[in-house]
């Protein structure tokens, strides 16, 4: 197996899953998927055995020992079977940011698009992020598949940019859409002006209204006025969760009193399962210390039916005072 320079770890794992330095005996089936895949690719025409044969000689090769590669590329195996390639492509090394590609078998594509694009890019994340310290990923796709936005929203990546007619592809001006994600550790800020229309995307998802009080669908004009009322309102505190740079959930707190803070939060349905309930609730209330040193007390309501949050209030030492046929009361001294 051929290894990169650059890289202290040469392969990276996932059960049965991995990503390994692309591979010579790799480059006629990558080849046929290119071929078969030409509709979504910057290729303007069928690749050849020769052609496939020059490429790796000349600039495959080369790229393993270089300090600083513009590409790395890795053949994506299921055990030792090949079954997609890709990589981190136009890397620029002074503003440390990468495209990523990636193409899997065409047969796979049907029932198993999502999951292996999910899977690779958490593989791929490890070198970006952890191998070589990127600090921007992203993808640049033409606008053909929607199921792209799905598996990049559940890697979290979140959408950047949208290039209306920007390529000029058989015969026709194609939009491009970019999506990025950032190296960073989840991060609690203070929400703002901007983040208008996402608290209202949030607070209309079914998902997040399942387990609200008020299971009403909210208008733009009543979400409008509810949100600029509250940014004015000295006696509220509004906070952001996001995860790699893209928003994930929100925390608020309502003070009755200097020393009393009412909790409400939520996250987006994209990123529940991840333990993130837990860190939004627990660095939220530490972030309100920070802003409120005041606060004494934090208490909240939850809905009976809403387990998930009953078990995080009950992990983060919250005491149990009231309950009624439908909701319970957590309360905790700070």
């Amino acid at each position: 197996m051929s290894v990169y320079k650059i890289l202290d770890q040469q392969v990276f794992s996932s059960g049965e899953y991995s990503i390994v330095p692309i591979r010579m005996e790799d480059r006629y089936d990558i080849m046929k998927w290119r071929n078969e895949q030409m509709y979504h690719l910057r290729q303007n025409e069928p690749l050849t055995k020769e052609k496939q044969d020059i490429y790796f000689e000349s600039v495959i090769s080369n790229l393993f020992e270089l300090d600083k590669p513009s590409q790395i590329l890795f053949s994506y195996l299921k055990d030792e079977e090949c079954i997609g390639y890709g990589g981190l492509v136009h890397i620029k090394w002074t503003d440390k940011n990468a495209e990523i590609s990636f193409i899997m078998n065409t047969s796979l594509e049907k029932e198993y698009f999502e999951f292996h694009w999910v899977n690779y890019l958490k593989l791929l994340e490890k070198v970006a992020f952890n191998e070589i310290n990127l600090h921007k990923i992203y993808t640049y796709a033409f606008d053909l598949r929607p199921r792209l936005y799905n598996a990049l929203g559940q890697a979290g990546f979140g959408f950047e940019l949208d290039l209306k007619e920007h390529c000029f592809f058989q015969q026709k001006y194609i939009d491009v859409k970019i999506h990025s994600k950032f190296n960073k550790k989840n991060e609690l800020r203070h929400v703002e002006i901007s983040d208008f229309y996402l608290t209202y995307s949030w607070a209309n998802n079914q998902k997040v209204r399942e387990f609200s009080f008020n299971k009403d669908k909210i208008t733009l004009k009543e979400h409008a006025n509810w949100f600029f009322s509250k940014l004015e309102n000295t006696n509220f505190e509004y906070y952001l969760l996001e995860v790699q740079g893209v928003a994930a959930g929100s925390i608020r707190f309502d003070l009755e009193k200097e020393s009393i803070a009412k909790i409400n939060y939520l996250l987006d349905p994209k990123f529940t399962g991840k333990g993130l309930g837990t860190y939004l609730l627990e660095n939220g209330i530490q972030f309100l210390i920070e802003n409120r040193p005041l606060v004494q007390v934090v208490y909240g309501y939850v809905l009976k039916e809403n387990i998930p949050s009953i078990k995080i209030f009950k992990k983060l030492s919250f005491k149990e005072i009231s309950k009624n046929a439908s909701e319970l009361k957590f309360e905790k001294f700070i």
